[in-house]
């Protein structure tokens, strides 16, 4: 089994990019948020990489942090979800974010992942606390790539206290987010209050 690629990134685009090994040019589905954190065509890029093997094809998905890749195999293990929707959950939410939404049952978050339904948000839920406890992980042991840490935690629960749902905090913040000058708690509310309203 293919497990990692470390090679020249020929071609990228948001669901797939190619990555030439000494020659070899292997074609590797990603989800949305890795999509974001490639290098430019020509550069060198280093994937964990989870094979699917079936009758008539192998695929290979292509992850930048192995949180990502152990929850993309954690979610294919759950009944109805294939590869395809669980690359559109990764797309849509971080590892962290997602076992936090299934820790806290946060539904209404998870039925805002394109391709995904009241119904297989409740399914993930339940099916996925049980998985995730087996591994020992719990909300913040994943890893993450959200620039902020502390402070946007600080901030999302402070705009949730005045009554906004935590899906609209998180994406206010995302818009109003910069990492020169870092702002404060402070400006960070004021500016996603002003984004919100």
């Amino acid at each position: 089994m293919i497990a990692h690629l470390k090679g020249r990134l020929l071609h990228k685009s948001p669901v797939s990019l190619v990555v030439d090994v000494q020659g070899v040019g292997y074609e590797v589905f990603i989800p949305l948020t890795a999509y974001y954190e490639l290098p430019e065509c020509g550069a060198t890029v280093s994937l964990n990489i989870h094979t699917r093997i079936r009758e008539d094809s192998l695929k290979l998905f292509g992850f930048i942090n192995e949180s990502d890749k152990q929850m993309f195999e954690l979610l294919t293990r759950i009944s109805k979800v294939g590869p395809k929707i669980a690359l559109a959950i990764l797309s849509g939410m971080t590892a962290q974010d997602l076992t936090r939404a299934v820790f806290e049952h946060d539904i209404s978050t998870l039925s805002t992942i394109p391709g995904v339904g009241r119904k297989t948000a409740e399914r993930l839920a339940l099916e996925l606390k049980d998985k995730l406890s087996e591994l020992n992980l719990q909300p913040g042991t994943a890893t993450t790539n959200t620039p902020g840490g502390g402070i946007k935690d600080d901030a999302v629960s402070a705009l949730v206290n005045l009554g906004y749902k935590k899906a609209q905090a998180e994406q206010a913040l995302k818009k109003v987010w910069r990492d020169e000058p870092k702002p404060s708690l402070e400006e960070l509310i004021r500016d996603s209050l002003n984004c919100l309203s």
